[in-house]
């Protein structure tokens, strides 16, 4: 397992984190942000809000996207 892959086993998603925080422990999860309606992902917002205000502005459930980005970074663990 590389230095990378240990870090992402090891990472849990909080809401209080932001886009690009997630972003940084894997790329791929680009993909779920995309699916919850979070396309732009590298405005300032992607780096200044939390995962809860992002999904509130987004009309998306922050409790629904930590789910599913936790559930993706497990899969890679």
């Amino acid at each position: 397992m590389t230095k990378e892959s240990e870090d992402t086993a090891m990472a849990t998603v909080h809401k209080d984190m932001s886009i690009g925080q997630v972003l940084s422990l894997d790329r791929s999860t680009a993909s779920i942000f995309i699916n919850f309606g979070m396309h732009c992902l590298g405005c300032p917002h992607a780096t200044a809000e939390s995962l809860e205000d992002a999904c509130a502005a987004h009309g998306a459930s922050a409790d629904e996207l930590v789910e599913k980005l936790n559930a993706h970074l497990a899969e890679k663990g």
